[in-house]
């Protein structure tokens, strides 16, 4: 199988995308291992986070073996995609859509989650060839408004990003995702008193939730 056909079919069967997005290197490597541990198989590194092109990097060749697919966030256009690539990423994701971005991932065969928030985004972002949309910001719309787009863009893989939690990701399936992109709950566990089990646990049980909710 082809390793893009296989890491979509990991997104797929896992149904969680984990945005690592914090303020140290070596803390974003910690979450890391501790969230694979608790079997999260997809994780974005944005560009924002400190040498966010060498923990790919780090992580990519760490995990090389192990189908862990590691993707890069906030990468807005070609230059960014290509560096991100390089460094070993198998996944692009960007807030909005840069059509040049997604030629680049495709060039590569790498997936792309490319965001939009209007119908017409929405049609756009299909018809310049992304994989999967992500629906940003999410602030002030709900599951309904997945159901609304749905409704004529019924093929539109549609991966919500913000705002995604325990209580509330079985209303976002049952609305028609493809896929959740979540953060927090899971990045956030082990803040408090840097026991990294608890990123494990709480990577464990928001799969199971998405599991038992599909």
């Amino acid at each position: 199988m082809w390793k893009k056909l296989e890491n979509l079919k990991k997104i797929d069967e896992t149904g969680i995308v984990l945005i690592i997005r914090l303020d140290d290197e070596q803390e974003v490597i910690k979450v890391a291992d501790a969230a694979i541990e608790g079997g999260i198989k997809v994780l974005e590194i944005p560009m924002a986070v400190p040498n966010a092109l060498g923990v790919i990097k780090e992580l990519s060749k760490k995990y090389k073996d192990e189908g862990i697919v590691i993707g890069a966030g906030t990468v807005c256009e070609a230059e960014t995609a290509r560096a991100a690539i390089l460094a070993g990423a198998s996944l692009l994701v960007s807030p909005q859509l840069n059509t040049e971005m997604i030629k680049m991932a495709n060039s590569y065969q790498v997936i792309t989650a490319s965001g939009a928030y209007t119908p017409t985004e929405f049609f756009a972002t299909m018809e310049a060839g992304a994989d999967i949309i992500k629906l940003f910001p999410t602030d002030y719309v709900g599951p309904a408004y997945v159901k609304s787009i749905k409704a004529p863009l019924e093929q539109a893989p549609i991966m919500p990003s913000g705002g995604v939690t325990p209580e509330n990701v079985k209303e976002w399936f049952e609305a028609g995702v493809a896929c959740v992109a979540v953060g927090s709950f899971i990045t956030k566990a082990a803040q408090k008193d840097g026991n990294y089990t608890k990123v494990t646990e709480a990577a464990k049980q928001f799969l199971q939730i998405v599991k038992e909710c599909r």
